[in-house]
């Protein structure tokens, strides 16, 4: 159960009253656990918007109308499902009257409005991403891995969600590959034949060998994307080090956590120490980082900075969630675009640079995203166009 000093942070994050202190407060709350994680989740996807207004909102035609809506959302399940209603205990015990409602195509707020603009209508329904990948294997031919699709060869086992290598050694000088593309929509869960695991997010390609030589250097590439690594320490090979290499830097590893962050459409490349230590090497240059410290690699002119940053914050997505510290608009929209597999643009330029902070499900629909930004007054509107997302 949420405490009802947690709820309360909850509800006031959601009415855009939590300060930045309460918010940092929820934020590691949130991250504390994977139960924490769970269970903000299940509050958040019942309590999409809150708004404060003692003078405009009717308690019981707003009550009247929220059960009225519940009872129409629990039939039409094609939309989504509701598995349980938020009491009105913890709203009311924010300093005056706080309705809490859940957000249909409808303008639910409307009822106390008489000349109102109703919501956005929207019949394209924007699902969120799901573990699916493509294995390329040694020979060129491929395979799409998902829930529907499970796979098995000599090497590795697939159940749709993740892909699990057998822990054998090279015995041949040959060293086999195989790739593992995450396209936009998706992520996948890779455990290489080292026993290191590896957490793969949208739009991301990994390029790895089928097994290991005993006591050489594990070498594998980051092609472009993001990816969150659990290395299996030197110890257990030989003292063998543990090597990630994309197009513009290395990074040498003896047993660690760290989150790489490389986009092709992006011009810095993040590399982020989570436990253990790293050496980020871009040609005869090294950079040593320590827990919690981020590199930032500017593609253009090989600059590379280092920085102390948010760490549980910046591996968020690996849990199953995004968490927004300041970020502006047009980089949130990146994320998004990624993961829900849309085009996101800006009909106002200047909206690009407005920051947003907040964390959000990546199990959410994406019009309930929007839509809580919209009710803070973050934007003015959107629209929905198959998987094109226009911003207003």
């Amino acid at each position: 159960m949420i405490s009802s000093k947690t709820e309360k942070l909850i509800v006031k994050y959601l009415c855009n009253q939590a300060s930045i202190i309460e918010l940092d407060e929820l934020e590691s709350w949130i991250l504390k656990s994977q139960k924490n994680e769970k269970l903000f989740n299940s509050y958040i996807k019942t309590n999409y918007v809150i708004e404060f207004n003692t003078k405009k909102f009717n308690t019981k035609k707003v009550k009247l109308k929220l059960l009225e809506t519940i009872k129409k959302e629990q039939r039409d399940l094609k939309l989504r499902r509701i598995r349980k209603i938020i009491s009105y205990s913890a709203a009311a015990a924010i300093s005056g009257l706080l309705i809490t409602s859940i957000v249909f195509k409808e303008d639910f707020f409307s009822i106390s409005k008489t000349n109102s603009q109703q919501e956005v209508v929207n019949t394209n329904i924007v699902v969120p991403g799901s573990d699916k990948a493509i294995l390329t294997l040694e020979d060129g031919s491929f395979i799409e891995l998902n829930k529907e699709n499970t796979f098995k060869n000599e090497q590795a086992n697939s159940n749709g969600e993740q892909i699990v290598y057998k822990r054998t050694i090279q015995k041949t000088t040959k060293i086999k590959y195989n790739s593992l593309t995450i396209p936009r929509g998706g992520q996948f869960y890779l455990k290489l034949a080292d026993g290191t695991s590896v957490w793969l997010n949208s739009e991301s390609k990994l390029r790895y060998p089928v097994s290991f030589t005993d006591g050489e250097t594990r070498k594998v590439e980051l092609i472009y994307g993001e990816a969150y690594f659990d290395v299996s320490p030197s110890t257990k090979h030989k003292g063998a080090k543990f090597m990630v290499s994309n197009q513009f830097q290395d990074i040498e590893v003896l047993g660690t956590k760290f989150n790489l962050q490389a986009y092709k459409d992006e011009a810095n490349i993040y590399t982020t120490l989570v436990e253990g230590k790293v050496s980020v090497n871009i040609g005869d240059s090294k950079q040593t980082l320590l827990p919690s410290e981020q590199s930032n690699l500017n593609k253009n002119n090989n600059d590379i900075s280092v920085n102390l940053v948010d760490v549980k914050s910046v591996i968020s997505w690996k849990n199953g969630f995004f968490s927004f510290r300041g970020k502006p608009l047009k980089d949130i929209a990146k994320i998004l675009s990624r993961w829900y597999d849309v085009d996101i643009i800006f009909e106002n330029k200047e909206l690009e640079e407005i920051t947003f902070k907040g964390v959000l499900g990546k199990d959410q629909m994406i019009e309930d995203i929007l839509l809580s930004i919209k009710t803070l007054s973050i934007i003015k509107d959107y629209s929905i166009n198959e998987n094109k997302i226009t911003i207003k």
